[in-house]
């Protein structure tokens, strides 16, 4: 506890409190009049962030409305944030071998052009979801861009982290390096290519609950069926002996266990509709912190060559890391490191932004016809994976 400590800690003091450490897990505070009807505190607050309450003191965690109080008290401030991040002045000793660990082609081939020092953006974004179903979940993802080359640099950001961590100072960014290092994308390109990449890792946040999930709608559903099965089929076999028999006494008990039949699986249906409703999943995703980093890098320029066509992309290998990211991607999140290139435009794409129509079974590349197939027009084929990394 003892991060969420000091940023409470931090927060009371920007907001005019007066703070004093107890002992390691705890606090007291003097807060001013809205920091006490944010927090519902009272004037002399002592609060407690260790495992054991001690008397008198406010028991504050990750649990409850706690965060969203804080979030709310914090409003717009640390939403986003620029920093300049240096690197010791190193480069690859085989910037070939470099290419080859990060870029793998199965349908090109590639050359490399060079290699020289440069200045990028990373822009780094936290991302809170919730997945409502029969349980809740919510935590956060984080997904990072590197601005200057289009790539994906999701590998990287554990590494990243340390290196923040390793410098404390904060670095404003300088306006020099900040124009070296290119423009900003335009807030539609950011969208898109932000969109798959964060579905991707929500998803991939959330794959343990969706199982404990289906298993739990599968657990009930088999319940249910079988409840109403064993109705079911003691109806239909009082049906079957009342068919055997004739007169007005056997005919009113036709009717009897015809309509309890029917209103048996009417039940069952009604249950089913019951089931569908209480397990159906609500995701709500919302865009919480950004950082831009500006950092050195060594750029690398690497010349993909597909039957008659080439073109030039940008490789970074970054210092900090000392490796490099993963190769542009302009279909799809780009999580991965294998990449195809279409022939018409030369895009790389992950292998699933080729695949064939679901339909007519010819293969296409997203990129070039992002909406729909250029064959048969289907939509819905997976498409919603595509994403417009600017032009390199």
């Amino acid at each position: 506890m003892s991060q969420l400590r000091e940023f409470v800690a931090d927060l009371m003091e920007q907001r005019g409190a007066v703070v004093e450490a107890m002992d390691p897990d705890m606090l007291e505070v003097l807060a001013p009049a809205p920091v006490r009807q944010a927090m519902g505190w009272p004037e002399l607050a002592r609060l407690g962030f260790g495992p054991e309450r001690a008397p008198g003191a406010i028991a504050i965690g990750l649990e409850g409305d706690w965060l969203e109080r804080l979030g709310a008290l914090l409003a717009a401030d640390g939403r986003f944030s620029a920093r300049a991040l240096s690197g010791p002045d190193i480069a690859p000793a085989d910037p070939e071998r470099v290419v080859e660990r990060a870029l793998e082609l199965p349908n090109a081939v590639w050359r490399l052009k060079g290699m020289s020092a440069a200045v990028t953006h990373l822009l780094v974004l936290a991302f809170r979801y919730s997945a409502v179903s029969d349980e809740k979940r919510e935590g956060l993802v984080w997904v990072g861009l590197n601005l200057g080359t289009g790539a994906v640099i999701n590998d990287l950001l554990p590494r990243l982290r340390d290196a923040l961590a390793l410098t404390p100072d904060w670095q404003a960014p300088d306006e020099t390096a900040r124009r070296a290092a290119g423009p900003a994308w335009e807030s539609a390109t950011l969208q898109a290519r932000l969109a798959p990449l964060v579905e991707h890792e929500v998803g991939a946040a959330i794959a343990p609950f969706l199982r404990a999930m289906r298993r739990r709608l599968e657990r009930d559903r088999n319940r249910i069926h079988r409840y109403h099965d064993d109705l079911r089929g003691a109806a239909l076999q009082r049906l079957g002996a009342a068919a055997r028999h004739e007169g007005e006494r056997a005919e009113a008990e036709r009717r009897r266990e015809t309509l309890r039949v029917e209103a048996i699986e009417r039940e069952y249906r009604a249950k089913l509709d019951d089931l569908r409703h209480n397990y159906a999943l609500r995701i709500a995703i919302e865009w919480v912190q950004a950082l831009e980093l500006t950092v050195p890098v060594q750029r690398l320029e690497v010349l993909i060559r597909r039957r008659k066509g080439e073109r030039a992309i940008r490789l970074d290998w970054h210092p900090w890391a000392k490796a490099a990211e993963a190769p542009l991607c302009e279909a799809g999140p780009g999580i991965g490191r294998v990449r195809l290139v279409c022939d018409d435009k030369l895009h790389l794409t992950e292998p699933a932004a080729q695949q064939p129509c679901r339909t007519c079974a010819k293969p296409f590349c997203r990129a070039c016809f992002p909406a729909a197939c250029p064959r048969c027009g289907a939509t819905g084929d997976a498409l919603a994976a595509q994403s417009a990394a600017p032009g390199h």
